[in-house]
């Protein structure tokens, strides 16, 4: 029979939010994808969803409206 080996979970490691964290959140929300704001903050993506909710922030990118074909 084959030994399972137990593996040992490792625990995550919380960091508080700095004022500098909040504040590229906050320049970067709305204008790039939630995957860059939290790779440049070095958190999960979900971290960083939770975060920019409980700041009222929205993080969801905008679409730019185009000019229609007529109006170029």
């Amino acid at each position: 029979m084959a030994k399972t080996i137990a593996r040992s979970k490792k625990t995550p490691i919380r960091r508080p939010w700095s004022k500098d964290d909040v504040r590229l959140l906050k320049g970067m929300a709305r204008k790039e994808p939630v995957a860059k704001i939290a790779k440049a903050l070095k958190r999960t993506e979900a971290a960083t969803r939770q975060k920019a909710t409980n700041l009222g922030v929205s993080v969801s990118m905008t679409r730019k409206k185009r000019a229609s074909a007529k109006t170029r």
